[in-house]
This record gives C-alpha cells, sequence and structure tokens, in this order.
C-alpha cells in the first residue's frame, strides 16, 4: 500500500531515503537521488508521487525520534521549529523487551492506547505511536500467543483498567489469530487487527464509562454509540490512515449481513468486518460490567458462533477452532474438584491446559499445579465466570511456570 509523498517537507539536495513512485506505479526517484531545485520538485507533484507504508511509517518514527531528543536536550522552541523531518537514516534498532515479564510489556501497550483512543486527532504523533503499539502486539501474537490471550482475558477481567484499550487489544488478538486460522492473506489479518485496535477511538471515553455505569443509556449516549464507527473512520483518515479496507472495517463493524445494524443498515457486508462484530460481541461478553457479570467463557463462544437455529457459523467455528471453547485466562472447574485457569489451548477445543488454583477443598493451593484436562481425572465440568473467583493471580508469577 502507497501513501504520498511529504514532497514540500523534502529538504532540497538531500539524498532520499526512499524510492518514489507515481500512481501508475513507475518510478520516479531510486533511494539516494535528490529534489534538485523548485522546479524539479513541481515536476515531481505534477506526477503524484507516492511511496510505500512502511517507509512512510519508519520516517515519521526517525521524526519523532529527533523531537524526543531535541527536548531531552532542553533545545529552545526555536531550535524544534527547524527541525525537518530526517532523510538519512538507519533501520532503528528494536529494544530488546524479552527480558520484561509480558504483563508489563502488555500494560504498557495498554496506557499508551488508551492515551491514544482518549485523545484521537489531538494525540502527538497518533500515527507513529499507534503503529509501534501495533507492531508489538503482532510480534509477541507471533512469539506468546497464549501468554498474551491469558494476559489479555485477565486485564479485561480486572475493573480498575479502562476497558476501551483492554477490550481493544484482546479484540486485535482474537481477531488476528482467527484470520490466520482463516487463512486469510496477512495484509487482510493486519487490516483487522488494526481496525480492531481502533474500532471505539470515536468513542473511547464513553466505552470506559459504560463500563462503570450501572443504568441504560441516556439519548444522548445513545447516539454517541450510534455514530461512533463513523466517527471513528474520519478521525482515522484525519491522522493520516488511507488503507481503504482498515477504514472499512472501522465503519462497518456494527453492520449485520441481511440488516438491521448501524450506522448505515448494510444488507451485506464483508467478511472481514463480519469477523470483527464477531469478534467485538464475543469479547464484550466475556468482560464483566458494572451491569452485569461476565459470561464464562463456554457461554460466550457458544453465544456468538451459533446461529439462530443453533448451528455453528462458519466464522463462529474458526472462532472456536483457534481459541477452543475456553480462552486462556478464562476459569474453568475440573472433574477433581479443583478451580483452574486455563493457560494453553488443547490439541481439542474442549481439552485445554490448566492450571489449578485450589484444591478439592477449595483453597488457594500455595503453588498452582499443572494438569491436562484430556486426562478424564482432570475434565473440565464447566467453565467459571470471574466474578465467582477468589483466588489473586499474580499473571507474571505464574506464567513463570509454564
Amino acid at each position: 500500500m502507497d501513501v504520498p509523498l511529504p514532497i514540500d517537507e523534502i529538504t532540497l539536495g538531500e539524498p532520499l531515503p526512499v524510492h518514489v513512485w507515481d500512481a501508475r506505479g513507475q518510478l520516479l526517484l531510486r533511494k539516494g537521488d535528490v529534489i534538485r531545485d523548485e522546479r524539479h520538485r513541481e515536476w515531481l507533484r505534477m506526477h503524484a508521487p507516492m511511496i510505500r507504508r512502511e517507509d512512510h511509517e519508519t520516517w515519521r518514527f526517525h521524526y519523532t525520534a529527533a523531537l524526543d531528543r531535541a527536548l531531552r536536550s532542553n533545545r529552545s522552541l526555536d531550535d524544534l521549529a527547524h527541525i525537518a523531518r530526517p532523510m538519512q537514516f538507519d533501520e532503528p534498532a528494536e529494544p530488546d523487551e524479552s527480558s520484561r515479564p509480558l504483563g508489563e510489556q502488555l500494560a504498557d501497550l495498554h496506557t499508551v492506547l488508551t492515551l491514544l483512543l482518549h485523545q484521537g486527532e489531538q494525540a502527538q504523533d497518533f500515527a507513529g505511536r499507534f503503529v509501534r503499539v501495533d507492531r508489538r502486539l503482532h510480534t509477541l501474537l507471533l512469539r506468546r500467543a497464549d501468554d498474551v490471550l491469558l494476559v489479555l482475558v485477565q486485564m479485561l477481567f480486572d475493573r480498575e483498567l479502562g476497558y476501551s484499550a483492554s477490550h481493544a487489544l484482546t479484540c486485535a488478538s482474537v481477531a488476528e489469530l482467527v484470520a490466520q486460522t482463516l487463512q486469510w492473506p496477512e495484509a487482510t489479518g493486519d487490516a483487522v487487527r488494526r481496525a480492531a485496535l481502533s474500532m471505539n477511538v470515536g468513542m473511547a471515553r464513553l466505552h470506559d464509562d459504560l463500563a462503570r455505569q450501572d443504568a441504560p443509556l441516556n439519548p444522548q449516549q445513545r447516539r454517541a454509540v450510534h455514530e461512533h464507527p463513523v466517527r471513528g473512520e474520519d478521525i482515522l483518515r484525519r491522522v493520516g490512515v488511507s488503507d481503504p479496507l482498515w477504514l472499512e472495517l472501522v465503519r462497518d463493524h456494527h453492520e449485520v449481513r441481511g440488516g438491521g445494524g448501524y450506522p448505515r443498515g448494510l444488507t451485506e457486508v464483508s467478511e472481514p468486518a463480519q469477523l470483527l462484530r464477531l469478534v467485538d460481541v464475543y469479547v464484550a461478553r466475556l468482560s464483566p460490567r458494572l451491569h452485569r457479570p461476565g459470561l464464562p467463557a463456554q457461554q460466550a463462544a457458544r453465544d456468538v458462533c451459533l446461529d439462530a437455529s443453533g448451528v455453528p457459523t462458519p466464522l463462529g467455528a474458526a472462532l472456536v477452532r483457534t481459541l477452543g471453547l475456553y480462552v486462556p485466562g478464562s476459569y474453568v472447574e475440573l472433574a477433581s474438584g479443583e478451580l483452574a485457569m486455563v493457560v494453553r489451548r488443547g490439541k481439542r477445543v474442549t481439552t485445554p491446559l490448566v492450571l489449578a488454583l485450589t484444591g478439592r477443598d477449595g483453597l488457594p493451593r500455595g503453588e498452582p499445579l499443572l494438569r491436562d484436562t484430556a486426562d478424564p481425572t482432570y475434565e473440565v465440568r464447566h467453565s467459571v465466570a470471574p466474578e465467582h473467583v477468589r483466588v489473586r493471580v499474580a499473571v507474571d508469577r505464574l506464567l513463570a511456570r509454564l
């Protein structure tokens, strides 16, 4: 995907760090070429110069980094005003965060995403910071998908955390994993993940408020909820998002095939948009609110995956194949009488690996014990809603046992 070259921000005579193309894909300038003078700039402008999205994102990252360095050096406002977008750059080295506890890493992403969703287009360098959150989450999912699900589901259960960011991070993770199960193209999976992270940017503060509200929506809130898909699309356009699928998904994630959704009441809805809506509803049903408890994982999965006649939909079946009936981070009661947390998806959707948190007597264990629910002694008896769990869990300490 290409984006327009910010041609007015380029210093004349400085080597370009990227290839430049016209709208038809014809190469205009190679990496290392220069824009010689204003006449050359005007000639380029007539050809609608474009650069690859990945190059543009790296460019923005380096501009922000230059500003950060200047601020830390206490340089004057006049100096800051004259910082140009750096044209010569090496690929930024990814900080090595592998030694940090996963819970801390995801908490950091939660903090940044909360700020971006709340501030929207008013956030400084929304695009650059959003890209870094998205890339980090994607990397963690590639390396530790079950652990990421476990931590994020536990974050959903924590009412002290801002709900909008917890919901977004969990939806993005589930959506990407289901897209992989469906073997969708990587670009489609990326768009679904990014749309899940940003789909509620048009109502993030209200999203947090509603999670703590023990009353029906008032007319003003209902109107804001109805309008948030279009408002979210507008915000994303203003901060520089141009991916048509990403924007479509944010706009259409509450549309329902056959009609009855909002904001436009479409009867035909793309499959990625249907998946995003399915994941949105699934994660919402897992999540406890002030006015209702979170559903047990098995019930949440069945509720969103079956059609009106009780038959699994294709997307619903894909979600269950991906997560199992008991998503990591959720709770189950075992045939042994033990209360356990799901920590790994199993070979079958009904046989996850779990850590027993209590004994048969219901008392907390000093150290959780790993159980394979494929063993009939420890098979899952039923899901347990988070409100019914009284055992405190230190997630990073628990992950260290796996």
